[in-house]
């Protein structure tokens, strides 16, 4: 007799549920460009010669980077709810 674990409880406030990492950033390179992006979150990757490739990697390997942009993305989430500027700063 196998029995299967409960699915996992469903979290209709958090933001990131369900989503990916290429598709969070994909949304803040749409909102901020590339030049918007490397200057909230300081990375090279996302300064010098910035692809989707290249930073999803960075991202995948550091932890507080990774961090950083899901924060810029919630802050981003809820400027747009609050009917905010596209371009202010976080």
């Amino acid at each position: 007799m196998s029995s299967t674990p409960p699915p996992p409880p469903a979290q209709p406030r958090n933001p990131l549920h369900g989503k990916t990492l290429e598709a969070i950033l994909t949304e803040l390179v749409a909102h901020y460009g590339w030049d918007g992006l490397a200057q909230r979150v300081a990375l090279r990757c996302f300064s010098s010669q910035p692809s989707i490739g290249s930073s999803l990697k960075v991202l995948r390997k550091t932890p507080w980077a990774r961090e950083k942009v899901e924060g810029l993305y919630r802050f981003m989430l809820r400027d747009l709810r609050r009917g905010g500027p596209p371009d202010a700063q976080g």
